[in-house]
């Protein structure tokens, strides 16, 4: 079967209880004697029809994501350093502690660092640049020598 009719098959059944809750409205509607005319099925088919488009639109993206949980998730975060790391220290993510590492140098208290890998409760981080190290030789080159 292919992804797409897949997908469509996965949102009809995810809008079942929807349908069955518009469905029991309207056979309500039905017994206490209201009758409903042409142009408010038309409406009603099309707000039912643009409610399933939309949900279709926001819904199926999100099979195709790719799940990031445990330390998958903590890859790529950025933290800041609570005690220095020298090479090892404290580091605050997402407002929790963790135990890091530095692979390369130390790293002060206050500076940004982000996660490379994890290794069961330990956390190897680098110093987080913001510039890349050519930018910032650029940046501080100008304000060491000012163009005239």
């Amino acid at each position: 079967m292919k992804k797409r009719a897949k997908d469509w098959l996965l949102v009809s059944f995810f809008l079942l209880d929807d349908i069955a809750v518009v469905v029991l409205v309207l056979l309500g509607l039905r017994f206490l004697g209201v009758d409903l005319s042409l142009p408010v099925w038309v409406a009603l088919a099309a707000v039912l029809g643009g409610f399933v488009f939309l949900a279709h639109k926001a819904i199926i993206p999100t099979f195709h994501l790719k799940t990031a949980t445990g330390s998958e998730r903590m890859v790529g975060m950025c933290g800041k350093v609570i005690e220095p790391l020298d090479p090892v220290g404290l580091i605050k993510i997402a407002g929790e502690c963790w135990k890091a590492r530095s692979v390369d140098e130390r790293i002060d208290a206050g500076e940004h660092v982000e996660v490379l890998r994890v290794e069961r409760l330990m956390l190897d981080v680098k110093r987080k640049d913001f510039y890349d190290k050519e930018t910032l030789a650029v940046i501080l080159n100008e304000v060491k020598n000012p163009p005239p």
